[in-house]
């Protein structure tokens, strides 16, 4: 059996070698290593895979959320509602911008944001509310618009886990997973689903005056050089990663199939187990169908019931299993965002899954006989402890 990785980028790239080699090369004879023509290639391939009229590249995820709501006009003080269950990033901008946290609990079958947790938190102060797209599928965008219309919110969209996933609106009409909000962030973390060799990001929008706005502050706030009409910043997606990104994308449907098709193997692995419960998907999925694409499992995450969480973990990596916990700590009892406001009975879904959620191996070269390995090995050591 072939060494179990976490996330196999080596057997990834060694499939696309040469696709990912020649796009490279041709940034590497152009020489136009910054905002190249290489950029602007990928920025109009993923605008028309998404669907969407505005993709803006970037230097990384983190820095795609903070300009997103920079480009939105968000004051000190304003708040802005986000899940407690996720990446610190999300938070992080927030509060680097001088901007209110306010974190709400999550509902404990998708990982996403509570929409019951939402409405409560909201006041006249309440500017914008962040739902993360967790582990590869979308928060419940339908009600977070009918609430942003309502309250005159805005809706970004973290969709850092969850490109390619599609969202099935109150309509039946489907759209991609970045594109219903006011405006989203997304990281090409090498890790991602569509991930490049270092660091990279993106914003997209359907707004004309905002994605403007945005070009300029990526750019130090210069639409023409040396004039700079707004406060901006050095966020600029360099010209080799986005060739990596071009290279792949054309591969992002065939991955997440992939990752689908093994979060299948998983989950009729462990069927009506008593301790484990399987991810859910929504779009009226009871499990993964076979038409499925509202999940893109940039995560596989179990939740452990009624057994020790710890010591499967790591029973797991003592057997060449390695594991994940996403994510150990509640982001309101991290010591950065500790807060007053915060009351423990408001974050009870949260403060569970924190000891019962372990993410396994997911990527696109797992193969039946690892995920046979993986799944007996924890079936085994649950039944026997």
């Amino acid at each position: 059996m072939r060494k179990i990785q976490m996330v196999d980028l080596k057997g990834q790239y060694a499939e696309i070698k040469k696709e990912v080699n020649d796009s490279i090369q041709e940034v590497l004879e152009t020489t136009a290593f910054v905002n190249g023509p290489k950029v602007h290639e990928f920025q109009k391939n993923l605008e028309n895979y998404l669907g969407v009229k505005h993709v803006i590249p970037c230097a990384n995820g983190t820095d795609a959320l903070q300009i997103a709501m920079m480009g939105l006009g968000l004051k000190p003080g304003d708040e802005v509602i986000t899940a407690d269950f996720t990446f610190a990033a999300t938070v992080e901008v927030i509060a680097l911008l001088n901007l209110t946290p306010v974190l709400v609990d999550v509902d404990p079958e998708t990982f996403n944001i509570d929409i019951d947790a939402v409405k409560k938190a909201i006041t006249p102060k309440t500017k914008a509310i962040v739902p993360v797209h967790l582990f590869g599928q979308c928060a419940n965008m339908d009600a977070l618009m009918a609430l942003a219309k309502e309250h005159n919110l805005y809706i970004i969209e973290d969709n850092a886990q969850g490109i390619g996933a599609k969202y099935k609106n109150s309509k039946g009409e489907k759209v991609m997973s970045g594109t219903i909000g006011h405006v989203a962030s997304t990281s090409f973390f090498p890790s991602k689903n569509l991930g490049c060799y270092g660091d990279g990001g993106a914003i997209f929008t359907n707004d004309d005056d905002l994605a403007h706005i945005i070009r300029g502050i990526v750019n130090h706030g210069m639409y023409k050089r040396y004039h700079h009409d707004v406060v901006g910043v050095n966020s600029r997606l360099d010209s080799i990663q986005a060739a990596v990104l071009d290279a792949k994308l054309p591969h992002l449907d065939s991955y997440n199939n992939k990752r689908r098709n093994a979060a299948k193997k998983y989950n009729k692995a462990f069927t009506n187990h008593p301790k484990i419960t399987t991810p859910k998907t929504v779009n009226g999925c009871d499990d993964i169908c076979d038409a499925c694409d509202c999940h893109v499992f940039h995560q596989y995450t179990l939740k452990i019931k009624n057994a020790d969480r710890d010591a499967l973990a790591k029973h797991l990596n003592d057997n060449g299993i390695p594991c994940g916990v996403y994510y150990p700590i509640p982001l309101h009892k991290q010591k950065a965002y500790l807060d007053s406001r915060y009351k423990e009975e408001d974050f009870v879904v949260t403060n569970q899954l924190v000891k019962e959620v372990i993410s396994l191996p997911m990527h696109t070269e797992l193969d039946d006989e690892q995920i046979d390995f993986i799944t007996n090995t924890i079936i085994n050591f649950i039944d026997n402890n």
